[in-house]
């Protein structure tokens, strides 16, 4: 089970830089604060020059989604009604994103911290999750099946099955990710 410590309720905040020598060299942040009974995540997802707001619950289930980028096209708004039920802002309801229980940026190990705290796994078990995946540069939203193993206390594995890639990562005693070898590594 998790035992990772609780958030404070005046917030908590971590920047990552990408390590990656083939792409250029960006950050991303997050600051997370309590407010009414559950988590408001806000932060910035380096190259594409995006930030989101994800509203968590408690329990820290993905409520809502908004994604703000500067640029002319629209900018994103989803939210579900935590049973796997995703609309749009005008109500439209997004079908093909029925059954996903979290959210996923691939500019930001954020995003993989929020199973990581949510899901309660024992050292060995895995849970397998079905995850909207956001481009953030043409904010196309694809379902992926994603499995996330706890492979230590302090360490977890997740594999996108629709992208072959695997990741392990080690975590912090808040449970948010320190390193992602070859791709992020926590700077505060």
């Amino acid at each position: 089970m998790n035992t990772y410590q609780s958030l404070s309720s005046s917030g908590h905040g971590a920047t990552w830089q990408a390590v990656n020598p083939a792409e250029q060299s960006h950050q991303s942040t997050v600051e997370l604060r309590w407010e009414n009974e559950g988590w408001t995540a806000q932060g910035t997802l380096g190259l594409d020059n995006a930030q989101f707001v994800l509203r968590l619950s408690a329990g820290w289930a993905v409520q809502q989604c908004l994604l703000f980028r500067d640029l002319e096209e629209p900018d994103l708004w989803l939210g579900t009604d935590s049973h796997g039920r995703w609309g749009e802002v005008n109500g439209a309801h997004r079908t093909e994103l029925d059954g996903c229980t979290d959210l996923d940026f691939a500019n930001t190990p954020f995003t993989n911290c929020i199973p990581i705290r949510r899901l309660p796994l024992l050292v060995g078990h895995s849970a397998t999750i079905s995850v909207a995946v956001i481009d953030t540069e043409t904010l196309g939203i694809a379902k992926q099946t994603q499995r996330y193993t706890k492979v230590a206390p302090d360490t977890w594995r997740y594999f996108s099955i629709a992208s072959n890639c695997e990741v392990e990562a080690v975590v912090d005693q808040f449970g948010f990710i320190l390193d992602e070898p070859n791709k992020f590594q926590r700077v505060t």
